[in-house]
């Protein structure tokens, strides 16, 4: 799931080895929820400067400046947040985060949005366990609540096993960097997740020549886009290319958005019969 994505309700797992990309994420993020009427709340690595940070994200555009001027745009610290309480307990970060959101409403903001960078557990000296239960445990916080989260772990700071089982515990893994592609071949089906555009033409080609060949057999595929951010006309030109000469099927559904329906229509979808458009609405 790409990081523009992101919608109340949501609780995603983010990890980085860059600390640029880690930034990208971050500045997305925060831009992403402001447009759309949220409060955003940065908890961002507690060695980093506050002043540094502030700097970082201004400087990719003024109307940061001004969010956080208002008030829609705030930081903080985990070490802020459960105060007084000096120990990290899941329960006083659950009742807070409930406080904060109740006020993000109050103040007239569609939700709250929380980018969590997790080298707060080692600042804190904190539990990794009672941490992994906390990220595990938090449904509440989510459930039905114009919430939503994602938890950034630097793949640096935590042995692997820890990076699995937090990958596996968070409803939404994010892709690791913005404009990045990813496929997830299965029996009948390729899904592809991120962006489709000039820079991922040639694996977004790879996938689908692969996914054809692979079920031919079969005379049928569906190509899932759902989770595409962005389809660029040239990869939806070469999709419908590719569907119109696989003379091995019989039929090929594309289960896709609105916007991307509409692309592909207007580039002469419709002209191939095999070819079958569904469309659906977003899971993110």
């Amino acid at each position: 799931m790409p990081v523009q994505g992101m919608r109340a309700g949501d609780h995603a797992f983010l990890s980085y080895e860059d600390d640029e990309t880690n930034w990208d994420a971050l500045i997305t993020y925060t831009r992403t929820g402001l447009a759309r009427g949220e409060k955003v709340i940065i908890f961002a690595a507690p060695q980093l400067d506050p002043d540094v940070v502030r700097t970082r994200m201004d400087g990719t555009s003024r109307l940061l400046a001004e969010a956080r001027g208002r008030g829609q745009l705030t930081h903080s610290s985990m070490r802020a947040l459960i105060r007084p309480e000096r120990g990290f307990t899941p329960e006083r970060q659950w009742e807070r985060l409930r406080e904060e959101t109740a006020l993000a409403v109050t103040q007239g903001y569609q939700g709250l949005r929380a980018f969590i960078d997790m080298h707060w557990v080692a600042d804190l000296d904190a539990d990794v366990e009672t941490m992994m239960y906390r990220e595990s445990h938090a449904e509440h916080l989510f459930e039905g609540r114009p919430y939503n989260e994602i938890c950034s772990y630097d793949r640096r700071a935590f042995d692997d096993d820890v990076l699995d089982a937090m990958s596996d515990a968070h409803p939404r893994s994010l892709l690791d960097t913005l404009g990045e592609l990813r496929i997830l071949h299965s029996d009948g089906s390729v899904r592809l997740a991120g962006e489709a555009d000039h820079a991922t033409r040639d694996p977004f080609l790879t996938a689908l020549r692969d996914a054809l060949g692979r079920t031919a057999g079969i005379r049928w595929l569906l190509v899932d886009l759902m989770p595409l951010h962005f389809l660029g006309v040239r990869c939806a030109l070469d999709l419908i290319d590719h569907i119109a000469g696989a003379a091995g099927h019989d039929g090929v559904e594309v289960r896709c958005g609105a916007a991307q329906a509409a692309l592909l229509r207007r580039l002469g979808s419709e002209q191939v019969r095999r070819l079958t458009l569904t469309e659906a609405v977003r899971e993110w």
